[in-house]
């Protein structure tokens, strides 16, 4: 493949070659060297520990002695897929998928329009509303048990003054899903708001000049312009927070320690239950794998949704 460049003089009197093919040898080579340390640091904890796991699913690894233990094959993947105990789990995590997904989306939404349209104290909003998740989470974790605490807790006299019954946050099902649910929204909100806040900053003020022109008021301008044009970040933002919640381990580790009864124990934590309580280092590495397919299945699927979205409005 041949290269055609030229030179053409710039008003600062340097010279800007264009080419129309691909970038020299230099240029290549110095990519490679400006991105190796980051290649470097994926291929050691990212590539490495995926191929380790896949490995290890195979043999029946047991995490307190050397060595990868006896082949058994799909032995273990079998196991997974009839362990009943792995797909409770697994509906935990899709359970606290739908209890988070739809708060986080849309009170992102709403408070980086709201925010947006503010004239004075902009600044201080967008960073209260950001802090939160620069917590580490066990902070959070200690935050929330101490407004938990019954008769004491901040959240617990809160209910009791608007004359609702105090669930049991620590000790029931119900009062666990409520008190994480109501952790997370606290803690992660802030990320969803940054990415909505920067895409409104992006729409462009001529429109809603025009709509004010046309007698569109604020409610009009946010229903037929701003929601619209955030259709491709609510898009990014509503996968983003899936995967994000299907992952969930840190919060109801640190606040409910899967309790009671495993009744809110997520996939992750039943894959560290099993690797490193159980010490079935093998059953846990093809869990991992099980549930990594998952998670990319989603992936996947949101993907050519996207691609299919696209095709079809193009072609209209």
């Amino acid at each position: 493949m041949t290269t055609v460049a030229s030179t053409r003089p710039a008003p600062s009197g340097l010279s800007i070659r264009t080419t129309s093919g691909p970038p020299p040898r230099s240029e290549r080579r110095a990519g490679l060297l400006l991105s190796a340390p980051f290649l470097i640091i994926y291929l050691l904890f990212l590539i490495g520990p995926l191929l380790m796991g896949i490995v290890l699913s195979f043999f029946n690894t047991t995490t307190v002695k050397n060595g990868l233990g006896g082949w058994v094959g799909l032995s273990n993947y079998t196991k997974v897929l009839e362990d009943s105990l792995f797909w409770d789990a697994m509906w935990h995590s899709v359970l606290f998928t739908l209890f988070t997904t739809p708060p986080l989306v849309i009170l992102a939404l709403v408070f980086a329009v709201l925010t947006a349209r503010m004239r004075r104290g902009r600044v201080f909003y967008r960073l209260a509303f950001f802090a939160p998740y620069v917590v580490p989470s066990s902070v959070v974790a200690l935050i929330f048990l101490w407004m938990y605490t019954p008769q004491v807790g901040l959240i617990t006299k809160l209910f009791g003054a608007l004359g609702l019954p105090v669930p049991d946050f620590i000790g029931s099902t119900s009062g666990g899903w409520t008190a994480v649910t109501l952790m997370t929204l606290w803690w992660t909100f802030g990320f969803n708001f940054v990415l909505y806040t920067a895409a409104i900053q992006d729409v462009p003020p001529d429109v809603y000049e025009a709509a004010a022109i046309d007698g569109a008021g604020p409610w009009q301008q946010i229903r037929l312009i701003t929601v619209p044009l955030l259709g491709p970040t609510t898009s990014l933002v509503l996968i983003l927070q899936i995967l994000a919640s299907l992952k969930v381990f840190d919060q109801i580790y640190l606040l409910l320690g899967g309790g009671p009864n495993q009744s809110t124990r997520p996939v992750i934590e039943y894959i560290y239950d099993t690797g490193f309580t159980s010490y079935r280092g093998g059953y846990g590495a093809a869990a991992t794998m099980v549930y990594f397919v998952i998670i990319v299945a989603i992936s996947a699927a949101w993907y050519g949704l996207r691609r299919w979205r696209a095709t079809s409005t193009a072609a209209a």
